[in-house]
């Protein structure tokens, strides 16, 4: 019942029985083993020590001070043992989800996403990594993450993608950065001073992708990571900027930024969940998938 060095777990918790309760036969009782299993047990214990573990006594039995010792030193293996295998049920639902976001959802829709989450699966830990669109499928692909939101074009690969909304990029300045109603082409767009945010984004990766399909090239005067920096920039007169209409709409309602009219361009950005389909669909990973595929509220 030995296997080389190791002992089994089982024939410590038989030990420790017999030393509570100072008798094989309410050990097995208490373990619903047959008496004969349990004074078998401790034989092959004894065998494996080289000595006694018990001292008979007319009325029960009694560790020796070497059973003591193996006794002790058992102890903090069986407690986590018996740890580990009091979670094992709930293993899944306690296992964090690890969940990699662009920067505008993780702004405006994942807040309330983990929110209906948490009250449909309180037991499971949401981790959140915030970064770009690109960092985020780089991360998905090497499987550092369970999900990944992401905007943009739907990733190719042997992925399962969820929609759940979209936003529409609108182009900004400051008022009378540009003259009034005037509607601009997309050459004299790229003409101006643009202050875009960083490649690898998917918002500058949306707007690239219609500039170049008119054989152009956007050279920003600003490039960032922040969008609230493009804003400020925008508004001091810096240039335009090109950012969700959701980021832009308070300063376009206090007058700060106007939206300009680009002629033949109209730019929008669908948001997905995206996970792998060669990696495991947990309990609560099903759940918040769910969740997005019912419709995230709109911020």
């Amino acid at each position: 019942m030995f296997g080389g060095n190791l002992l089994i777990l089982r024939h410590m918790q038989i030990l420790r029985a017999v030393a509570r309760t100072g008798s094989f036969t309410k050990a097995a009782e208490h373990l619903y083993l047959t008496q004969s299993a349990v004074s078998h047990a401790v034989r092959d214990m004894e065998n494996r020590a080289g000595t006694a573990l018990f001292d008979r006594l007319p009325k029960g039995v009694r560790l020796t001070p070497c059973g003591r010792r193996l006794l002790e030193e058992a102890a903090p293996i069986l407690a986590a043992w018996e740890r580990l295998e009091a979670r094992m049920d709930t293993m899944e639902a306690d296992t964090p989800l690890h969940l990699v976001s662009s920067i505008t959802i993780a702004s405006f829709w994942l807040p309330r996403l983990l929110r209906r989450f948490s009250s449909a699966c309180p037991q499971t830990p949401v981790e959140v990594e915030v970064v770009s669109a690109g960092e985020a499928m780089a991360i998905l692909r090497e499987g550092g993450a369970d999900l990944a939101l992401v905007e943009g074009a739907v990733p190719l690969g042997a992925f399962r993608c969820v929609p759940f909304a979209s936003y529409r990029l609108a182009v900004v300045c400051a008022p009378g950065y540009r003259p009034a109603g005037e509607a601009l082409t997309l050459r004299e767009l790229c003409a101006d001073r643009l202050l875009l945010r960083q490649k690898g984004s998917a918002i500058r990766d949306t707007f690239d992708s219609a500039v170049l399909l008119s054989g152009l090239e956007p050279r920003p005067v600003w490039t960032s990571i922040n969008s609230t920096a493009l804003i400020e920039a925008a508004k001091a007169g810096l240039g335009i900027t090109i950012l969700p209409d959701l980021l832009v709409q308070s300063a376009l309602e206090a007058g700060s930024l106007v939206e300009l009219k680009v002629r033949d361009l109209s730019l929008h950005n669908d948001l997905n969940a995206v996970r792998r389909r060669d990696r495991y669909e947990s309990a609560p990973l099903a759940a918040l998938l769910r969740l997005i595929g019912q419709g995230v509220p709109e911020p």
